[in-house]
């Protein structure tokens, strides 16, 4: 699969989901991958790529954007307390808000920075002890909590388990942003992403479709 074959897929779920031609953001998911494969997607013409780990991405990105104009990086795995000045300083996007503690971190690094990249809550739809998110039942008040801390929080984001059917996930998140008047829903990825898209995805997270499995 290329990137022009994942982009031709999105605008064809886009069309059949009454949406506009890009109106779903395609992020892809250049974690573990090689500089090379990382540079042919970027030779495309993408633009917006995302991380798992604050420390790979620091070690891959700053040269990349001196090269390429326009990159926008978005955290999709968790952060931990400790990397989050690194993370604000370097993505325009955390799709992996989970805890009270690291919202009041990024809230202190908003005052002292004067930006703050959008936050998307991660939910952890299948409740699963594995994952990070908060459960559905608790991202009402997580929302309200980062609102409170004066967060451009702008989204949900979930990754359904592996084994389940996703759609009820999904129509789970987008119920939670619907009824807390957030606009993104950070959903679906290589497999799943059509669906996701017919469900209201804004942005979907495309890896191994796009480059190819495990950077090898």
């Amino acid at each position: 699969m290329t990137l022009a074959a994942i982009t031709e897929r999105l605008r064809v779920a886009e069309a059949l989901a009454g949406r506009d031609a890009g109106s779903v953001t395609l992020i892809a998911v250049s974690k573990v991958q090689t500089e090379e494969r990382v540079r042919a997607v970027l030779d495309q013409g993408q633009r917006i790529f995302g991380e798992n780990r604050v420390q790979e991405a620091q070690g891959r990105w700053p040269v990349l954007q001196q090269d390429y104009a326009g990159v926008s990086l978005h955290l999709i795995g968790p952060l931990q307390t400790n990397k989050a000045r690194a993370a604000v300083e370097m993505f325009d996007a955390i799709h992996s808000v989970d805890r009270l503690k690291l919202a009041q971190t990024l809230a202190r690094l908003a005052q002292e920075r004067g930006h703050c990249p959008q936050l998307f809550v991660q939910v952890n739809t299948g409740a699963e002890s594995q994952k990070a998110g908060v459960l559905p039942e608790d991202a009402d008040q997580m929302i309200a909590q980062m609102r409170g801390l004066d967060l451009p929080v702008v989204g949900a984001m979930c990754i359904p388990p592996f084994d389940e059917d996703p759609a009820p996930h999904f129509r789970t998140l987008a119920g939670i942003a619907a009824r807390n008047g957030l606009a993104g829903l950070s959903m679906g990825m290589s497999d799943d992403f059509e669906l996701a898209v017919a469900l209201g995805a804004t942005h979907i997270r495309v890896g191994s479709a796009i480059f190819g499995t495990r950077g090898g």
